[in-house]
């Protein structure tokens, strides 16, 4: 794991924090409809952060996983 892949899954942390910060906000001022927006957005965010790093979770096991042997072709018959 680079520090890039790093500092991108901080980033996107540190969004999705600031939009569940949002949504709590709404739903405890009581403002229901902003908050059920807000609550799709926050959704959305938690989606990106997941498919994210199971792509860095994925890029990392491909690297450690040895190469397959060639397979041979034999010709039939």
């Amino acid at each position: 794991m680079s520090a890039v892949d790093n500092l991108m899954l901080d980033a996107k942390q540190a969004i999705l924090d600031e939009q569940h910060r949002r949504f709590r906000a709404l739903q405890q001022e009581g403002r229901w409809s902003e908050a059920m927006k807000q609550f799709h957005v926050t959704l959305g965010c938690a989606s990106d952060l997941l498919n994210e790093s199971l792509q860095l979770l994925q890029r990392v096991l491909d690297k450690r996983r040895p190469p397959e042997p060639p397979t041979s072709a034999s010709p039939a018959g």
